[in-house]
């Protein structure tokens, strides 16, 4: 049997395979162009492969019919409307496909091989360019009735703020990197002292630059780091009285700005979220970096090949 991965994503695809009991090796990457020049690529390179008993897995971003194996038009994918992608799989090469959206997929990399490792109940969140998450509960994927569980990104946090999911005040509007974009030029505008983000063009004020701003001790940067924070704690808090994890894992914004996120997170954790669940739960940043979308696809295969 061959566990082989297919992240295909807005602006590359990538095929991967197991490399040994807890690594993925990426077999070859390449842009997204056209619906049908990629996928004859993706074709043409598992052919390459020669595989027996294939079982494949595809991460791919949203909206999909997991059930059905249909891609319906992601934002990312113009023109890959109801692509039945499990089947053309299996009717080319035999075996089994899996189609799943990238952050279940990638809450399944972090559990199988990244900052996950040896939890039975996980929650992953994305924290990119928008915010969702993903859940491990009890020892399995929880995907909801529709596929749709993890949708945490619409969840609302104030009354106004900034714009996540079409919804001003969301989740994914205070935490993810559009939404703090958002954040950035509103506390800008209201900053009274001195900052170097308040120099920067509109378009120039992205979650990087403020990243980078804080790293120099700049004022304003920490503040609205600060303000990311209490609001992913007062988010995590809840998720930590209903689900009850063991470790939540938070990938992309958070790895690279943990130390100007966390102090204020954790001091609403422990405000908010009751004691001992609290204090059961660990918060850590993502350990795949970069390679995530390529383990997030072999680790679908993997985890309904078991």
């Amino acid at each position: 049997m061959n566990l082989i991965g297919v992240d295909i994503g807005g602006t590359k695809c990538a095929l991967s395979v197991p490399d040994g009991p807890d690594r993925v090796r990426e077999v070859v990457r390449f842009a997204t162009t056209d619906v049908r020049g990629t996928l004859d690529r993706i074709y043409a390179e598992i052919a390459r492969l020669s595989p027996r008993d294939p079982v494949f897995g595809v991460s791919c971003g949203g909206p999909l019919d997991s059930t059905r194996g249909l891609i319906l038009s992601p934002p990312n994918l113009p023109g890959w409307d109801r692509i039945p992608i499990t089947a053309e799989l299996t009717q080319r090469f035999g075996g089994r496909a899996f189609l799943m959206n990238d952050a279940n997929a990638c809450a399944l990399a972090e559990w199988q091989f990244g900052a996950g490792r040896g939890c039975q109940s996980l929650m992953f969140l994305t924290m990119g360019t928008g915010m969702g998450a993903g859940l491990i509960l009890d020892g399995r994927l929880y995907e909801g009735i529709t596929g749709n569980a993890g949708e945490v990104g619409h969840i609302r946090m104030a009354a106004d703020g900034p714009v996540g999911y079409g919804k001003a005040g969301s989740f994914e509007g205070f935490c993810s990197g559009g939404g703090i974009a958002q954040l950035a030029r509103r506390r800008a505008a209201e900053f009274p002292g001195p900052s170097t983000l308040k120099s920067l063009a509109p378009d120039a004020l992205t979650a990087r630059a403020v990243g980078e701003a804080a790293a120099a001790g700049d004022a304003l940067a920490l503040a609205l780091w600060r303000e990311v924070g209490e609001r992913l704690g007062e988010a995590l808090a809840v998720f930590i009285d209903v689900l009850n994890p063991e470790r939540i894992v938070i990938g992309s914004i958070y790895q690279r700005c943990e130390r100007f996120i966390a102090p204020a997170m954790q001091a609403v954790i422990n405000r908010e979220a009751l004691a001992a669940s609290a204090r059961d739960c660990q918060v850590v940043p993502a350990q795949l970096g970069d390679e995530i979308g390529a383990a997030a696809a072999v680790a679908i295969a993997h985890y309904h090949a078991r």
